[in-house]
């Protein structure tokens, strides 16, 4: 972990926290995080990949951990997000970039994709699959009609609500158990429960205790809010992309998902990962791999197979 630095970088408007490594001119190569993480989650990517020459750059997104966090959640949109890390690269002089998402960093990487694949030469896309726009219906109502108004990401919309059950248990059991959770059915919510996740019967083996004190700490400072605004602008970015409905993926991507994930686990998500429909909206889509017995936090429940998959794919391309 000592070979990673640590650098501020203005970028549209607002200022990011980047942890970087590996030599300036390697291959680069933007790890994005998702929800609740940080930088942190890539930290065994980031060695290896540094190790063997690559650039390695991995932000805390807007509105996480050292970022700054605008206080609107109109402000968190994909256009948003895409936004940040192309101005981050420009601000570094990169002008193509091997790009890695997991979780919201996998939907942002795939809005990147479909926004400026001129800027992007490969990606490697971890746990959620590409979402194409439904123009008849949004992706909040879309998840409602299907799951009901107690799953999570529905129930997320309240400003204020999810902070509140948040805030009512401890932060460090709360990652212990999110984190080392290998239910995959999808986390529901009813009536006042606080949302702690599935208490699991230890800490996950690939989770330490200075893990989850790190995650925790970052979080007792900066909330959950930045976070949660990902899923309340999520309507406000199926409006915006109305012109990109329809729109194929042409970047050359590499899928990788767990057997556990509840990703894969969501009404249609297997048939749609496993059958044609997936490969006709991102016709780039070259591998799609299924990790048995993994569940979502897949970077860093497998991370030398995950690294083995993404130098292999990159390498192509390098």
């Amino acid at each position: 972990m000592e070979t990673i630095n640590h650098i501020t970088v203005q970028t549209n408007g607002i200022n990011l926290h980047v942890a970087t490594a590996g030599p300036v001119t390697g291959p680069p190569v933007l790890l994005l995080h998702g929800f609740p993480e940080l930088w942190y989650s890539w930290r065994h990517q980031i060695i290896f990949l540094s190790s063997v020459g690559y650039r390695v750059i991995a932000p805390d997104l807007r509105g996480y951990g050292d970022s700054d966090a605008p206080p609107s959640s109109d402000t968190y949109t994909a256009l948003h997000i895409v936004g940040d890390v192309v101005g981050l690269l420009n601000e570094l002089g990169i002008d193509k970039v091997l790009l890695v998402g997991h979780d919201w960093g996998a939907l942002i990487a795939w809005y990147f994709c479909l926004f400026r694949p001129d800027r992007i030469k490969a990606s490697v896309i971890l746990s959620v699959q590409f979402f194409p726009r439904n123009p008849k219906v949004s992706f909040v109502e879309g998840f409602k009609a299907v799951l009901g108004d107690q799953f999570y990401m529905v129930r997320f919309q309240e400003p204020g609500k999810a902070e509140k059950e948040f805030a009512s248990v401890d932060i460090r059991e709360f990652f212990k158990n999110v984190m080392s959770n290998r239910d995959p059915s999808a986390p529901y919510l009813p009536g006042e429960e606080k949302f702690e996740g599935v208490p699991p019967p230890s800490l996950a083996p690939w989770l330490t205790p200075q893990d989850i004190d790190y995650y925790a700490q970052k979080f007792s400072h900066s909330g959950f809010t930045g976070g949660l605004n990902y899923y309340r602008a999520f309507d406000r970015t199926w409006e915006l992309t109305a012109p990109w409905t329809a729109a194929e993926i042409k970047v050359p991507v590499k899928f990788i998902v767990g057997d556990l994930d509840l990703t894969y686990h969501f009404p249609g998500g297997q048939d749609y990962i496993n059958g044609d429909a997936f490969r006709k909206d991102v016709p780039g889509l070259e591998e799609v791999i299924v990790m048995k017995d993994t569940s979502h936090f897949i970077n860093q429940e497998r991370p030398d197979e995950i690294n083995c998959h993404i130098h292999d794919f990159f390498n192509k391309f390098c």
